[in-house]
């Protein structure tokens, strides 16, 4: 039987301890954070959450999303968060989209990007206007099984752990520096629903955790 999906205790590097994530919030000058979500907005709001209750040095800026009736743009407005729709479907060319992103962020004030959830492939426009703060999560332990389908390729790959990871966005697809990392076991029984549940419970805690050492190490 597979086990509870919150029951699972897994193995996040660097491994940040929640006093230490908590003083964070008590530095000056928080980070201001641009958030580009696609779907449910789960990671988002656990973001929200954080800094709510004081675990984060940062404040969500605006929210942008590219699919109507996202869930997302619901949870921003729970939070009071501006929240603003781009629908990529309007928009020729990739760069197209991305410069209307980097429009909406200079106007927001955005300092760092985070992709929580953004289901599109970024272009130098966004990348060369945030050099290096562009942050994205995706659903394995990186280098291994990026592009989609990442849950469905370790499963076909029979590997025995997977896991999830935070990093700097770079051009080529799911590349750039490391910031946290959470590995999972993959279980016999796992369907790509159930492991996808289980992984997704650690990116909860490695977003909320990569910022934090993002805040550590930038606050003014």
């Amino acid at each position: 039987m597979t086990a509870n999906i919150k029951s699972i205790d897994c193995l996040i590097v660097p491994e940040i301890p929640a006093t230490q994530i908590a003083k964070n919030a008590d530095i000056s000058d928080p980070l201001k954070l641009g958030i580009l979500a696609s779907g449910s907005g789960s990671n988002f709001e656990v973001i929200a959450q954080a800094i709510q209750n004081q675990q984060l040095n940062a404040q969500v800026q605006v929210l942008i999303y590219n699919n109507p009736g996202a869930i997302a743009a619901v949870r921003a407005e729970k939070y009071g968060i501006p929240s603003i729709l781009l629908n990529h479907r309007d928009y020729k060319k990739r760069a197209e989209l991305d410069t209307q992103i980097v429009k909406t962020f200079q106007k927001y004030d955005v300092q760092w990007v985070i992709m929580a959830g953004w289901m599109r492939i970024v272009t130098k426009v966004l990348l060369d206007a945030f050099p290096e703060k562009v942050i994205n999560i995706h659903p394995s332990l990186l280098p291994s099984f990026p592009g989609i389908n990442a849950v469905e390729q370790a499963l076909a790959a029979k590997v025995k752990i997977t896991g999830c990871t935070v990093h700097i966005a770079h051009l080529e697809v799911d590349s750039g520096p490391i910031l946290m990392q959470a590995a999972v076991p993959v279980f016999p029984d796992d369907t790509a629903e159930t492991l996808h549940a289980r992984i997704q419970v650690q990116e909860h805690k490695i977003m909320v955790g990569a910022i934090a050492l993002i805040s550590h190490q930038f606050a003014v």
